[in-house]
């Protein structure tokens, strides 16, 4: 039986959630690609599969923002903000650790949580994942620009068709007409065809591989010896560098878990989840580090020290150590800290001095008391020997974990050689979407607090909800920039110009109003910013393909 659907909030974002299972522990399932909660059900071996994971534990199945069920809004998500929709979940459910089984690309936000969030994962388990999806010699498993080149175009030509060329995913199954059918359907309503194309090539970019070593959490990584969409070789190398981790390899050669041998999987997954003993307690994390220092400062270091502290805690970030002009900070993930360095280095501008920045991602101490080491003092002096006044500079950890921020990367001449021995490229951070910082030294209008520009303009559309003459001008003048550049930025996050968004953040919110059935749909309409009803409803069924009274009979 299907469990009901509930919604909550990860920043602004609804994302949609089912919660069943009699177990003792939590699981999240983390899908690959694209994902329809409710298109799950309709799957029997899927279905048979799920139930079965309900026997061992309380399963926590979500959609990922932008696909499924969640809200379409956000076009192309990074890992980061995929992080937070996880915690997000598990807040709302009360799930303080769970097991994180990810499958395909969920593998890559899944190795990331485990890695960042050790204390709220009580395992890790993948299947048929990948750390990489592009070529490069030394992963040579991943595909070539030209076969996904292939996948591109039949995103691009075949993804309102039955035509999709999913047999691959599941060859035990190509024969199976019904369960072929429900497959592309599954794909079809997860994502729109350009919210698809977005994503597959958002994981071309995808590299999580410097991160798999900060994994401590046990791990089960399973694999079928012939899986065509990612190779057997690619999951032993992901195992290897992975402490610990368990590698099972099944015959076969479905990249799905639910086709094929699921018995197999299942009996896998239950011995794992019930002989592995997890750690109680990890003492050390995945941290993005941020290393900055002031340079020919015409103010007093007590000012410099206040706009530190007021962007890095805007950020979510924390100051482990400040002294002779240095200061080192710690984010949960490579956006926030990116972003803040970006707004840090204007603020200073403004402030009368300038501000190298360093950033690298790397192991530390939950105990931020803990944290300055040896290690973390040569990465800061290293780092910030490289960077140049009024310059972010990241390493290529970083922006492997950067993609879908919109940020542009140019590389540096100089590489930053980790205390591993190895040496990592440097990249410099560019963001002309963004506009100047007022005297003040905070963001104009309080908008930009956010590590994310979308969620900065999705606070000053909601500010103006109402407003009916809200527009591109406006969102143009509290975002500090030119309407080429927010047409240019919101283009490539939300494949929306500016007017379509204002309309979509418009019509979902009235969506919420609707279905709360506190108002008529003319107030409704009048709250949403709309200038007439019955503008609103031509609008609302253009969007969702029914009128708001339709809505309400549903």
């Amino acid at each position: 039986m299907k469990p009901s659907t509930q919604y909550t909030k990860s920043g602004r974002i609804n994302i949609a959630y089912q919660v069943f299972g009699t177990g003792e522990i939590d699981l999240v399932y983390i899908p690959g690609w694209v994902s329809n909660i409710d298109w799950m059900w309709g799957c029997p071996e899927l279905v048979d599969f799920l139930e079965e994971l309900g026997k061992m534990a309380r399963v926590i199945l979500f959609d990922k923002r932008g696909t499924g069920l969640s809200d379409r809004v956000v076009e192309l998500s990074t890992l980061e903000e995929r992080m937070d929709d996880i915690r997000a979940v598990m807040d709302a459910v009360g799930s303080e650790k769970a097991i994180l089984f990810g499958h395909s690309e969920g593998g890559s936000v899944s190795a990331l949580f485990a890695a960042t969030y050790p204390n709220r994962t009580i395992s890790l388990i993948t299947f048929g994942v990948f750390a990489k999806r592009r070529y490069a010699p030394d992963y040579p498993w991943a595909p070539t620009d030209e076969e996904r080149q292939v996948v591109y175009d039949m995103i691009e030509n075949s993804w309102g068709s039955g035509e999709m060329g999913l047999e691959s995913l599941a060859p035990s199954k190509a024969g199976d007409r019904v369960f072929m059918d429900w497959l592309a359907n599954y794909f079809r309503s997860g994502a729109s065809p350009s919210a698809a194309m977005m994503l597959t090539k958002m994981n071309t970019q995808v590299d999580i591989i410097n991160i798999l070593g900060s994994i401590k959490v046990p791990t089960l990584m399973m694999q079928r010896t012939h899986d065509i969409d990612v190779k057997i070789e690619e999951g032993k190398f992901i195992a290897d560098r992975i402490p610990g981790a368990k590698f099972v390899e099944f015959e076969g050669d479905d990249h799905l878990f639910w086709a094929g041998n699921t018995a197999e999987v299942l009996e896998e997954m239950k011995s794992f989840i019930f002989n592995e003993k997890p750690m109680p307690v990890y003492e050390v994390r995945l941290y993005t580090i941020v290393a900055a220092r002031v340079l020919a400062s015409e103010t007093t270091g007590a000012n410099i020290q206040d706009i530190m502290n007021q962007y890095v805690s805007l950020y979510k970030g924390k100051i482990v150590q400040y002294e002779h002009d240095v200061f080192i900070a710690t984010f949960e993930g490579p956006s926030k800290a990116v972003h803040c360095s970006i707004d840090l280095v204007d603020a200073i501008s403004i402030a009368g001095a300038e501000l190298a920045v360093g950033i690298h991602i790397r192991e530390g101490a939950i105990d931020t008391s803990q944290f300055i080491s040896g290690e973390t003092q040569g990465f800061t002096d290293s780092m910030l020997d490289l960077a140049k006044p009024n310059q972010v500079l990241i390493t290529q950890t970083v922006k492997h974990l950067l993609l879908g921020t919109g940020l542009s990367f140019i590389p540096n001449e100089d590489e930053f050689k980790a205390m591993s021995g190895e040496s990592l490229s440097l990249f410099r951070v560019v963001d002309d979407s963004r506009g100047g910082i007022p005297a003040e030294g905070l963001p104009q209008n309080q908008v930009a607090r956010n590590d994310s520009f979308l969620e900065n303009v999705l606070q000053s559309i909601e500010g103006h909800l109402s407003n009916e003459t809200f527009g591109v001008d406006t969102l143009c003048r509290e975002m500090g920039i030119s309407e080429r550049q927010l047409q240019r930025k919101l283009k490539a996050i939300t494949n929306k110009s500016p007017n379509q968004l204002i309309s979509s953040v418009r019509l979902h919110r009235a969506k919420e109003l609707i279905l709360s059935q506190q108002y008529n749909v003319a107030e409704i309409a009048f709250q949403t910013g709309f200038s007439s009803p019955s503008y609103f409803s031509k609008s609302f069924k253009k969007e969702f393909k029914l009128s708001p009274t339709e809505l309400l009979v549903k």
